[in-house]
């Protein structure tokens, strides 16, 4: 992004805050080898705008920070979804929006979990990637369908 000024940084920060918030309030289902973290369907912002790659690396960090899995989660939790925003941006059509949290946290929170709690690494990553799935599909596409409707609508 060539021109990070306030207006995008006020953006950035107003996703990270919305992104903490809605997982700290669903802290009983954002958290554990078995989750359905609804903050995850702000991840297909990266889709409209790159200003949200980093507000929900930020977002991300300071939820981990609360979940109770330790530096672990902050860091590679984070470092995952950061991962997945990127993808998300460079997605070439909206379908596919959700996809890179679904995989990539499916992937290295399961790991991360099986490491962690010692629960089957399968088990660990469909369970994630499912909840990821109902977040990111379920709650974030219908979300992306009406940001662009607001959009084009010139919003």
């Amino acid at each position: 992004m060539k021109n990070f000024d306030l207006k995008h940084l006020i953006a950035a920060a107003l996703i990270a805050a919305a992104y903490a918030v809605i997982t700290i309030i669903f802290a009983p289902i954002s958290y554990g080898p078995m989750q359905v973290r609804i903050s995850e369907a702000l991840t297909v912002l990266p889709y409209i705008t790159p200003v949200a790659i980093p507000g929900l690396f930020v977002g991300c960090i300071i939820s981990n920070i609360f979940g109770g899995y330790g530096i672990h989660d902050v860091v590679f939790g984070s470092l995952a979804t950061l991962v997945a925003a990127y993808l998300t941006y460079k997605m070439p059509k909206r379908i596919l929006a959700p996809l890179p949290p679904v995989i990539i946290n499916g992937l290295v929170i399961g790991w991360m979990l099986h490491f962690l709690l010692n629960v089957p690494l399968f088990s660990t990553i469909m369970y994630v990637a499912v909840g990821e799935f109902i977040a990111c599909y379920a709650l974030g596409y219908p979300l992306l369908l009406i940001l662009e409707r607001f959009r084009s609508a010139g919003f």
